[in-house]
């Protein structure tokens, strides 16, 4: 994603420029990113513990990365046998980069790139997704409205699950009413946690149409 620039200690390939997939039929494979202001992939030993958690969710699923930068949770869907992936930034530069992953993987066909801000995109959007990743820049109080449209507008399909990621000390805003949460965890400078929607799919969408 984009936003912020955070060291971290524990991910070194970031630094470096490397987007390491770390499972699944891409397992071990490296791409190379061009770094810009605040590009922070979600580390590893994160993205190892969201996908053990997501792992009887993943297969099939039609996945939503929004604030992608790197691309580095929706290629690790992917990789992992999701069924498709829209790719949301509003940088150019990443959404290109991602467009280059997709090809290098041969998986053009998986994944969608759309350059917009998150939330003129989900305005547009018709489609309801299984799994949704909402991480964007910290400290900029985005995480709250990208929720409210996607529960407004229905945008999530029957026991959906999205996760939030945010720097530790970030107040996370109070998730929709129908959203449970399933997981969390505190990893250095990062918190993060999973939520399962229990309200049925996509029941508001074309109200506002």
């Amino acid at each position: 994603m984009t936003g912020r620039s955070r060291r971290r200690p524990q991910d070194p390939p970031a630094a470096a420029g490397l987007l390491r997939i770390i499972g699944g039929r891409w397992r071990g494979r490296k791409l190379r990113f061009t770094g810009a202001e605040g590009l922070r992939p979600t580390p590893d030993r994160v993205r190892e513990t969201l996908f053990n958690w997501l792992a009887a969710d993943i297969r099939e699923a039609r996945c939503l990365d929004l604030f992608s930068g790197s691309g580095a949770l929706g290629i690790e869907a992917l990789s992992r046998g999701a069924a498709h992936c829209d790719f949301v930034d509003n940088n150019p530069a990443s959404i290109a980069q991602i467009r280059r992953h997709l090809q290098d993987l041969a998986a053009e066909t998986l994944g969608s790139c759309h350059l917009a801000g998150a939330g003129d995109f989900l305005a547009r959007a018709d489609n309801p997704w299984d799994i949704v990743f909402i991480d964007p820049p910290f400290g900029r109080a985005l995480v709250a409205p990208a929720c409210e449209v996607l529960e407004a507008r229905g945008l999530l399909a029957a026991s959906a699950c999205v996760y939030i990621e945010t720097g530790a000390g970030d107040v996370v805003p109070e998730p929709p009413g129908s959203w449970h949460l399933h997981r969390d965890k505190t990893a250095g400078a990062v918190s993060y946690r999973l939520y399962r929607n229990r309200t049925g799919a996509a029941q508001h969408l074309h109200e506002d149409q």
